[in-house]
């Protein structure tokens, strides 16, 4: 999950970071930035569906 919290911030740094630094982010750019959510999903996902293969009655618990 490291790697999709490193993946998120380097994709919303290279879509969004001039807007970010020059403080001229829109209502429209805010809610773009949920794309960093995207690439920690997949990892949650991804880690429940590997453990649930290799065991049935382990998964993810939050």
């Amino acid at each position: 999950m490291r790697v999709a919290a490193l993946v998120g911030t380097l994709l919303a740094a290279i879509n969004y970071g001039d807007r970010l630094v020059a403080g001229t982010m829109g209502s429209g750019d805010w809610i773009r930035l949920l794309t960093y959510v995207v690439p920690f999903a997949v990892s949650l996902y991804s880690a429940d569906k590997a453990l649930r293969h290799q065991n049935p009655l382990i998964a993810l618990t939050f």
